[in-house]
């Protein structure tokens, strides 16, 4: 069974002082916490097995989320004494996540992508490769030049015009990340740019909505279109 796990580990920085007291994915959006719309948008894809990382105020996320089972799902908690960054973070959790591919979601992100979708393309992947599967979304205004370009045989490479933006959604197989050492904080990006490098990280284009909910004013926006039903 493929599990997914959401990156929860993050200070939040740019969010304070809201995330002063309150972790960033305990955030309301819409009535309920920012995290709770991703569990749910997992579950209903057929995700049952969550694994969630944390640190600052992790407790706060333990205490609201429990192991899961109101929310119709299991949750494996996976705690960092310091933040691990995005590949360390998932490194760490690897004795949770097993040996299977698994899906990997932004907890500080607001995306209507189809997760079935990611959940197939992890069944794809293979430790002599694809090893990482991609979402990408259009570039938006605080990000303009974008990260990365996906060709027409569904690649992903380090340049090559037009460029789009990473998600913070994907799907990865445990062999990219078991050459790190755990417990090291360690980016994702450099693990990227070497897999596309080899030709191992394919993606697809993801024209919805998609929202980056990394500063107080993206989330009261995002709070105001969710209450509206937009």
């Amino acid at each position: 069974m493929t599990k997914a796990m959401i990156l929860a580990a993050g200070r939040g920085e740019r969010m304070r002082p809201l995330t002063d007291h309150t972790p960033k994915p305990l955030l309301a959006v819409g009535g309920k916490p920012l995290i709770v719309w991703h569990i749910e948008r997992l579950r209903a894809a057929g995700f049952s097995e969550l694994v969630i990382n944390h640190a600052h105020l992790g407790h706060r996320l333990e205490e609201a989320l429990g192991d899961g089972a109101a929310l119709g799902v299991r949750i494996a908690w996976s705690p960092e004494t310091r933040a691990l960054e995005t590949a360390g973070g998932i490194r760490h959790a690897l004795p949770l996540l097993g040996d299977a591919p698994f899906v990997v979601v932004n907890g500080d992100v607001f995306c209507d992508t189809d997760l079935a979708a990611l959940r197939a393309a992890a069944d794809g992947l293979h430790a002599d490769g694809p090893l990482a599967h991609l979402l990408l979304v259009d570039n938006p205004a605080h990000h303009p030049d974008g990260d990365f370009h996906l060709a027409a045989d569904g690649l992903i490479h380090t340049d090559g015009q037009p460029r789009l933006t990473f998600s913070g959604l994907g799907a990865y197989h445990p062999a990219l990340f078991t050459g790190l050492p755990d417990d090291t904080p360690a980016k994702l990006a450099p693990l990227l740019r070497a897999a596309m490098s080899a030709g191992t990280v394919t993606g697809r284009h993801h024209r919805g909505r998609w929202i980056d909910v990394g500063t107080p004013q993206r989330l009261a926006e995002l709070d105001g279109e969710l209450r509206r039903g937009d």
